[in-house]
């Protein structure tokens, strides 16, 4: 069964920095895109980068861009996002997501704070 395992979550100074970790397995991780996806309490689920299959092209919303940085390694069948000068509003559970097509695979979460 496929399993999206998020890791690298926790309470950041605002400016601060942090890198999460997504484990896939049961699924051939180098054929799916992976996205970062992050929900704080009260809002709606907000994309906040994507990376396609092999890595070659990545995105982000202006809201992060800069700051964030989507990576992957397919021989470790592991996504990371870096995020860098945090603030609270960056504040959120976060989640990977595997997809391709109509398969669409989502992790736990993990929570980030950003505060002082």
């Amino acid at each position: 069964q496929v399993q999206l395992v998020e890791s690298g979550g926790g309470l950041v100074q605002p400016g601060g920095s942090l890198r999460l970790s997504c484990a896939a397995s049961g699924l051939p991780f180098s054929i799916y895109g992976m996205r970062w996806y992050r929900q704080a309490p009260g809002k709606e689920r907000e994309l906040v980068a994507r990376i396609s299959s092999i890595g070659r092209i990545s995105d982000y919303p202006d809201s992060v861009k800069g700051r964030f940085t989507i990576s992957r390694d397919n021989a470790k069948n592991t996504v990371y996002l870096q995020m860098t000068s945090l603030k609270p509003e960056d504040t959120a559970v976060y989640f990977c997501n595997a997809w391709r097509g109509t398969w669409d695979y989502w992790g736990q979460g993990t929570q980030v704070t950003v505060s002082s």
